[in-house]
């Protein structure tokens, strides 16, 4: 009767530490799958910006005046309204996106920081308009929101990546691999 409690309690241990065990490999196993998951909207951002559509709106977004109106921006060309709405909706997404932690921040920072804020300031004015016109405050708020927080995070003092991180190496690659 003794060793049978004691094989009991041997099992009752073993069952405890399996169900520990478990819990730490789950945890592990999320922590994963989350960090995949911000690597992979990472990557789909990096695309974002690679495609000719985008390419051609920022190209012609950046020739913008700051503070043109919905009108000024149909006057000057019929296609300057549609590379807005490509940056603003593009902008929108990437801003939600780091408002959920899907992207860091300092991914984000890094890979459109002064780009998202130099964009913002010359579509404020035909979001405002766009705002109005359909009676919707929301109109673009991630945009907004996303270009006041990159340039919040902006920190002068450390200079363009060129020349701060100058003397930045890559990791050397073993021979044994």
């Amino acid at each position: 009767m003794n060793d049978l409690s004691r094989l009991a309690n041997i099992a009752e241990i073993f069952s405890a530490l399996v169900v520990v065990g478990g819990i730490i490999f789950a945890v592990i196993q999320m922590r994963q799958t989350r960090q995949q998951r911000r690597e992979l909207a990472a990557i789909e951002l990096f695309r974002s910006f690679g495609s000719p559509k985008f390419t051609e709106a920022y190209r012609n977004v950046l020739r913008f005046d700051e503070g043109m109106t919905s009108d000024q921006l149909k006057e000057i060309c019929p296609e300057c309204e549609q590379y807005a709405m490509v940056i603003a909706t593009t902008m929108e997404n990437i801003g939600v996106m780091m408002y959920q932690r899907i992207v860091p921040s300092m991914v984000v920072y890094h890979l459109i920081g002064s780009s998202a804020v130099i964009l913002w300031r010359k579509l404020a004015v035909w979001a405002e308009d766009l705002r109005t016109e359909h009676g919707n405050p929301y109109a673009f708020e991630w945009f907004q929101w996303l270009a006041l927080q990159l340039d919040d995070m902006h920190d002068p003092s450390i200079g363009p990546a060129h020349e701060s991180k100058a003397d930045w190496k890559p990791l050397k690659i073993s021979s044994e691999i």
